[in-house]
Order: C-alpha cells, then structure tokens, then sequence
C-alpha cells in the first residue's frame, strides 16, 4: 500500500461545516475547476513559479502525473490526479463526525480557558444536521459550546446512563407503535422518573438516490426487488434501527437487501457512496442528499429527542440551551435546514408522551371508612 504524508489545517467553518484543508488538494481542486495553472495559481492566491513548483515537487514524491498539459495556458487533472482527490473527498466525508468533534474538542478547550461566563454542554448524539447547525449557532449568540460526540442513538443513550455525557440525541418514528423494535432498543435504556426529552426537531427520513432517481425507487420494497445496491448505518445508529423497523414492517428480511452489511458512518457518508456511484440507494435525511446533489424519495418522518436526566435541568447549560431551542432565530433557522422544522423545540416532556411504550396502572386509593 502506497504511503503518502499529507498535512491538514482545521479552517473556519463554512455553511455551519468544518473543513480541513490540504494545500495539494485546494491546488488539485483549482486546476480542476479553472482549467489551468495561472488560474488556479490566482485562486489559491499564489504565484504562478509557486503552484507549478509545488505540482512539480509532489509528482515527484508521489511517483505519478498529477496534470497534464503544456506548461502555458492549459492544464488538467491526470487521472491519477482525479482519482487522489475523489481519494481526499471521499475521506473526508467519511470522517465528517470525528472532524466535527475535533473542532468542538478545540473550542471547548479555549472557551474554559479564557471565558468564564461560556457554559459548555457535553452531548453524545446520533449523526445530524440541525445539531451542527446548533452548534455554530449557539456559539455565536448564547455563549454556549455544545460538545457533540457523534455516535449511534444507542451509544448516545448509553453514555448519558454511564455519565460520560450531560444530553444524549437519538431519534425515532413519530409515534413508534407498541411492540415495535424501537420500543425493544430504546426502552431498556431510558426510564420514567429519571429521564427527561427535550424536544428539538422534526426530520424527514427516506431514500438517498443518484439525481433523477433513475431506478424508479419509492419505497424498501422496490429496493429489493430491483436489487438496488443499497449502502446501511452502522450498528447501533438510530437509522440502522429505522431501516429494520421499516423491513420488519413491511415483511422483507434483511437479506433481502443487496448491500445490507455494507455501512457508513454517517448520513454525509452514505450520501457519498451514492453520489460515487458505489451505491444506488440509502436511508438517510433530507439536506445530506440535497448537499451531495442527489434525489431524495422521502419514505417517514421522525422526532429527534435531546434526553436528559431529570436532575440535571437545572444545570445552567441545559438552561441555556431551553430558551436558545425556544427562541424565534434558532426556529428560523432550523426551518432554512431541507427536511426539518420545529417541533416541541425546547420544551421539556415526559418520556411517556412521546414513546407511550410504558403504561401504569392508577395508585389504589386507601379509605378509611369502612363498608
């Protein structure tokens, strides 16, 4: 296996989304996108001896082309150059949580070390959009640093039990029935009394397929008698309950779907293989196929929980974190975000509300009259 040292910087954040940034790569992209050296060289800002030298030095290192063309006006990717940076991207999408996690590790550390009045929130969370979103937003105009840790729904619950975490994000059917596999996941980990749901947002869940949707694909169903390559979540992620819920639902076994041991880590990344034409299909929300430029056939909708123990409300980041989720700037926004919007935002509830798995019987009222 070729080994190759690269060397990346965290950069601000873009649209809500950190990115790390290669200075080959930026350089791969420019000459992609501007057709030649002296363009690409203006719009990474460099001089044009400085972009042609580097190209140089790292075709060197690597033992391959990475342009092709005459030194003068135009230029374009090798494919050995096309296929590094497919390489990079698909990298980083499958990385996209780690990424996040360690820009929120960065902030965390610098918010306690120079501003005593930043509340920090530590939260393990299944994969979303809208908490990135939150994230940036909270930062910049409550003084709150979410400290995500994405992980699956089961993990997320887990570690809020074991306290390796204040909040823990999972999600489920809008009204999951009684019986079903979420109730047997999700129910031997949260209990009435301890637990308290925050209510943060409604999403649309449903299939991630190539623009067009050339497959014809509406439903589970049709993935499985069109033998659509189909990409999961991993184990333990609320969609990889979501998805057998749906194929228990609907009578098909798991074997049924072509692909079904094949994961990824996140909505971003299935999106991805999609988008790469690895895969034909995946479960997954609404903005991560409209961000790759794919189709989307939404199939359910869900309720994404923010879970807390009950004797930790009063915490003042929890605190902050209510009347951000209440308040009308941080609903606008999460209505900007593809699939979403508002629901309970900020309200706390009783887990017997939102999941009626658990009924009680009334307390027999003691007389002390005798018939």
């Amino acid at each position: 296996m070729q080994q190759i040292e690269l060397s990346y910087a965290i950069a601000p954040r873009r649209h809500g989304r950190t990115l790390i940034r290669n200075p080959l790569m930026e350089l791969l992209h420019a000459v992609r996108e501007h057709g030649s050296i002296s363009a690409a060289a203006r719009a990474v800002g460099y001089s044009y001896r400085h972009v042609w030298g580097e190209l140089k030095r790292w075709e060197q290192t690597l033992g391959h082309p990475l342009v092709t063309g005459d030194q003068g006006r135009s230029a374009q990717l090798s494919e050995f150059g096309d296929k590094l940076l497919w390489a990079e991207r698909q990298a980083q999408a499958r990385l996209a949580p780690q990424i996040e996690a360690l820009h929120a590790d960065l902030e965390r550390a610098f918010a306690l070390a120079f501003d005593d009045s930043t509340h920090v929130l530590s939260l393990h969370a299944s994969h979303d959009d809208a908490l990135v979103l939150l994230r940036a937003h909270a930062a910049a105009t409550a003084r709150l640093q979410l400290d995500i840790r994405f992980t699956g729904s089961v993990d997320a619950i887990s570690a809020l039990n074991q306290g390796r975490c204040v909040m823990a994000g999972f999600h489920t059917l809008e009204r999951p029935p009684t019986g079903s596999l979420a109730q047997r996941t999700y129910k031997p980990l949260l209990k009435p009394g301890l637990h308290k749901i925050i209510g943060f947002a409604r999403r649309t869940q449903g299939l991630i397929v190539a623009p067009g949707n050339p497959l014809g694909l509406k439903n589970l169903a049709d993935v499985a008698a069109r033998r659509a390559r189909y990409v999961n979540r991993s184990i333990g992620t609320g969609t990889r309950v979501l998805l057998d819920e749906l194929l228990e639902r609907d009578g098909l076994a798991a074997d049924a779907i072509d692909g079904y041991a094949r994961h990824e880590p996140s909505h971003a990344a299935a999106a991805h293989a999609v988008a790469a034409g690895e895969a034909d299909a995946a479960l997954g929300i609404e903005s991560a196929a409209l961000g790759a430029g794919l189709g989307f056939v939404p199939l359910v909708q869900e309720r994404y929980h923010l879970a807390c123990l009950k004797s930790a409300l009063e915490q003042p980041a929890i605190q902050a974190l209510l009347v951000l989720l209440r308040g009308a700037a941080w609903q606008h926004q999460l209505g900007t975000l593809p699939g979403y919007e508002s629901a309970s935002s900020g309200e706390v509830e009783s887990l017997s509300t939102l999941l009626p798995w658990w009924s009680f019987k009334p307390k027999k009222s003691h007389s002390s009259a005798k018939a």
